[in-house]
């Protein structure tokens, strides 16, 4: 198999994460990674908001604003997500109406986008963490990152620098979840 295979199979999400986080040049390369994705019709039914610096406190406080208990404790918790690490890359799931591509496809398609760019990133030596959680789906973290009627939030993608690796995850055996059709 070729680098391209051996890379995947030792690809891992990386929560330990700090500065620096990728330049432009890398970004700009990431996303043209992520331009690739599977697009039936090319419709780019995908877009990203680059958050760093200033702007990740920004995002604790729509995190916080999310939560619906008034507990300080849990409220500074909720704020403190948004800086597990120096940049947080939102995906945006951004479907069109399409006579031959359902929403379906079109949102498939974003989240392929989302892995290219995870994987982009991943292999110009960063570590990414891709994370969702209550916040992605709460009308006030979206309204609040501009999105429109019929978006919705694949992920947030943190990145950065890894900072210490994590234990090497368990994988399945391919045989406890791939069978031959019709057996």
């Amino acid at each position: 198999m070729s680098s391209v295979t051996d890379f995947l199979l030792n690809r891992a999400s990386e929560p330990r994460l700090e500065a620096p986080a990728p330049g432009t040049a890398i970004l700009e390369k990431a996303f043209a990674a992520a331009s690739r994705a599977p697009d039936h019709a090319l419709l780019r039914p995908w877009r990203y908001l680059v958050i760093e610096g200033e702007g990740l406190n920004a995002l604790g406080e729509l995190f916080a604003a999310a939560h619906t208990d008034s507990n300080e404790k849990k409220l500074e918790k909720a704020r403190k997500k948004a800086l597990r690490a120096p940049m947080v890359i939102v995906g945006i799931a951004s479907p069109r109406p399409h006579r031959k591509v359902p929403e379906s496809e079109q949102l498939l398609s974003a989240g392929a986008s989302m892995s290219f760019l995870g994987l982009a990133l991943q292999d110009a030596g960063y570590g990414v963490m891709w994370r969702t959680g209550d916040v992605a789906y709460h009308p006030t973290v979206l309204e609040g990152l501009g999105l429109k009627a019929g978006e919705s939030v694949t992920g947030f993608l943190y990145t950065g620098t890894v900072s210490s690796r994590k234990p090497i995850v368990p994988r399945p055996e391919v045989a406890d979840f791939v069978t031959r059709w019709p057996e």
